[in-house]
């Protein structure tokens, strides 16, 4: 996973920033539903410079955020600083977080996972069984393989594409799934949701996904959990 690269460079620039200020309305809309289960803690992964991080936060949730280009966490930090917010903010590597076991009620990755292979991406993923609670939710963007982009550039793995002639973060590679391989690369977690969304540029299909951690297999059974773990606390 190399795109970090590109984004540390962007998240340094006004124009680089300018387009990732708001929440996304989808994650927004999960928020809510999260608030009735009583989850808690929640993780943003490749949080960029903060907007669903401190989303949360202002929420009310326990919020964390990791990124691995140190200028998104200090842009990040310094938002939450002007807005006094409590986020805990890390740089890290997604193949290995800094995190105990079973940390989180939830974990976000939108517009992240997919900047690599399915080598790193089933890394990433075993990091995000690890560190969410049982019955705990993943909600995350994939790239979709009817996005126009797909199929573009030198295919350097599976599915996984770069474009050498790219002037954004294309240049590094981006995987792209179908419905089939999107169960295929999420064993251990039990999709509750999936939509192939359109996002803002005409054919930059993106799927919408909601997936839960076993020990949960209804929304009774999670609010069950995550109101008995915070009744503790």
């Amino acid at each position: 996973m190399t795109a970090h690269l590109y984004w540390d460079e962007a998240w340094r620039t006004d124009s680089g920033r300018a387009d990732w200020s708001r929440p996304h309305p989808w994650v927004m809309e999960e928020a809510a539903r999260l608030r009735a289960l009583g989850a808690k803690d929640v993780l943003d992964l490749g949080c960029g410079i903060g907007r669903h991080a401190l989303f949360f936060a202002e929420e009310g949730f326990l919020s964390s955020g990791i990124d691995r280009a140190p200028a998104a966490i200090e842009a990040a930090a310094t938002e939450s600083a002007a807005r006094s917010l409590q986020v805990n903010l890390d740089v890290g590597d997604f193949t290995e977080l800094p995190y105990a076991d079973a940390s989180f009620d939830y974990l976000l990755a939108f517009n992240v996972v997919y900047h690599g292979d399915e080598t790193s991406l089933r890394r990433t993923l075993a990091e995000v069984r690890r560190v969410l609670r049982p019955g705990g939710v993943y909600q995350c963007t994939m790239l979709s393989k009817r996005n126009g982009e797909y199929g573009k550039g030198d295919e350097v793995s599976p599915n996984t594409f770069c474009q050498s002639d790219a002037t954004d973060d294309k240049v590094h590679p981006h995987l792209y799934v179908d419905a089939a391989d999107l169960l295929r690369l999420h064993e251990g977690f039990q999709l509750l949701s999936a939509v192939d969304a359109e996002h803002a540029k005409p054919g930059s299909f993106h799927w919408h996904c909601v997936f839960e951690t076993p020990g949960a297999t209804a929304e009774g059974a999670n609010h069950t959990h995550f109101a008995q773990r915070a009744g503790t606390q």
